[in-house]
């Protein structure tokens, strides 16, 4: 396997174990790395790490974590002395109970990875776990160290392999009644529903992430490389206007403008037109013999 592991170890299920590594799922999708830098000279910047006392510059060897036990009390803990905890989880995924996937709040979802087997002889037993999970629909929690701090973890099948999702702890997770307790309940109308139903029926398709892009970073992207100097002539794409948010007087004359705003024919739907010649009526027959007329008088 190509790909680089976060974490080896073994996973286990009461006596089936079976050697793994852990995979990121997810990568920075950022393309243009930006830096602090002098305005003045244009040079990158260094951090210095610096004695909040003294004042002094403290080099890396000198630096050491700290926990604070106490207000500006701090025990030093070195790293050999971090290594020594040993915790089963540091070097094993052991599956301790089981539950149905959507019992897990979203909330507590943090980081997902790729657990694949490490070895040939690892196969099986990676496979009757993976298969048996997947059989009674269920996902695993266990326990992990990594990055030098133990996490749970929520096991589930993803095609070969399982998908190794991080969750965050309970008092990570802020509960939102302070934030939607003084929210007002509303009263719209069926008819204000009915539009928003339809509105929501009009743009409903499948979830396909290729369809949505960093825009930010894209349109940042492009004012560096308009600043950036260049041999021949040329300017930078001109800004984008952001949009007006407007007030909202109505919320009904907003929904009615938003369902006519999306009646728009599809080009692929759209059918020149066709001239054809319409057959003349008895009413322009009529008309015509009346101005034939008129002109021959005329030329009497």
């Amino acid at each position: 396997m190509a790909a680089r592991a976060n974490w080896k170890g073994h996973l286990r299920l009461s006596l089936v174990s079976c050697a793994v590594g852990l995979y990121p799922a997810v990568s920075s999708s950022r393309e243009l790395k930006c830096h602090t830098i002098n305005r003045e000279t244009g040079n990158r910047l260094k951090q210095l790490m610096v004695d909040s006392v003294t004042g002094d510059t403290v080099e890396r060897d000198d630096q050491v974590k700290g926990c604070e036990i106490a207000k500006d009390e701090l025990v030093p803990v070195e790293d050999d002395e971090l290594s020594e905890i040993a915790l089963e989880s540091t070097h094993t995924i052991n599956i301790e109970a089981f539950c149905k996937r959507d019992e897990v709040d979203e909330r507590y979802l943090d980081k997902p990875y790729y657990l694949a087997a490490e070895d040939k002889v690892s196969r099986e037993a990676f496979a009757v776990i993976r298969d048996a999970m997947k059989k009674k629909g269920m996902a695993g929690l266990g326990r992990i160290v990594i990055y030098k701090r133990e996490r749970v973890v929520l096991l589930e099948p993803y095609g070969k392999g399982l998908l190794a999702t991080l969750l965050r702890y309970q008092d990570e997770v802020r509960s939102p009644t302070a934030y939607f307790e003084d929210m007002p309940d509303g009263d719209p109308t069926a008819e204000m529903r009915a539009l928003a139903e339809e509105l929501i029926a009009r743009s409903t398709r499948k979830f396909d992430p290729s369809k949505f892009e960093d825009r930010y970073e894209e349109a940042l992207i492009a004012l560096v490389k308009g600043k950036a100097p260049k041999p021949a002539k040329g300017k930078g794409k001109a800004k984008a206007g952001a949009p007006s948010s407007g007030n909202v007087v109505n919320l009904m004359e907003a929904l009615r403008r938003s369902i006519d705003s999306e009646k728009v024919v599809s080009p692929a739907k759209a059918q020149p037109r066709k001239t054809e010649t319409k057959p003349s009526t008895p009413a322009r027959k009529r008309a015509s013999g009346k101005a034939t007329a008129g002109r021959t008088r005329k030329a009497a």
